[in-house]
């Protein structure tokens, strides 16, 4: 058999493998998405009664863009992590701005705990629904999309989308809902986002693999 005639008997039928998109361009097309969503649940939901108020404030903008930066960021590292050509080393991108968001409402909390005292905590279920209504369905999203790394590195991809979901969730979230103390930010917002990136971690794989090759 010639040599032409074999490859030509290997070749029949095959389907092209369709190109995946450059990981910068699929991250924005997902935060894209997921701002709409956001945005939405916002309209929804209204408007915190003293937004204008605490926008003015430089402390609550430092928090929402680290917030917005971290969810970037994860987003960014999770399409880098989908390819198996890309350094391990990008699931660091979003950990400088994650810290500094956290540190941002640690030091909200001592200003607090120096002012006023120790602050008296209360219950806020609706920030955990907030932050999980929408952090899951984005996760989902962002884990069809890179449903071809679940043999590569399903679970590091998987926290990634956790918590780019989660941030970007929390951002909406300081939008609609007020809270009394910092404390209770940093236990509600960052509770649900660990929460969420926990759940994305431990079955998104399972997730992954359920979705099918890209």
């Amino acid at each position: 058999m010639r040599t032409d005639d074999l490859i030509s008997r290997l070749s029949a039928g095959l389907t092209p493998v369709r190109r995946v998109a450059p990981p910068l361009l699929a991250a924005l097309g997902w935060l894209a998405m997921a701002t709409a969503v956001v945005a939405l649940g916002v309209a929804v939901s209204g408007f915190r009664h003293d937004i204008e108020q605490r926008l003015m404030l430089m402390h609550e903008q430092v928090n929402l863009a680290a917030a917005l930066l971290t969810g970037t960021a994860a987003a960014i590292a999770a399409f880098h992590l989908a390819l198996p050509d890309r350094s391990d080393r990008w699931a660091l991108l979003p950990l400088p701005f994650a810290a500094f968001w956290v540190s941002g409402l640690g030091w909200g909390c001592i200003q607090e705990f120096v002012d006023q005292g120790f602050p008296a905590l209360g219950t806020s279920f609706g920030c955990m629904r907030f932050i999980i209504g929408f952090g899951i369905p984005l996760t989902l999203g962002m884990l069809w999309m890179t449903r071809h790394a679940a043999p590569l590195r399903p679970g590091p991809v998987a926290a990634l989308a956790g918590l780019a979901a989660a941030a970007i969730a929390s951002v909406g979230l300081s939008l609609v809902h007020h809270l009394d103390a910092a404390a209770m930010v940093l236990i509600w917002h960052g509770g649900s986002v660990a929460l969420v990136t926990f759940l994305a971690k431990r079955w998104g794989a399972r997730a992954m693999r359920a979705m099918g090759p890209s």
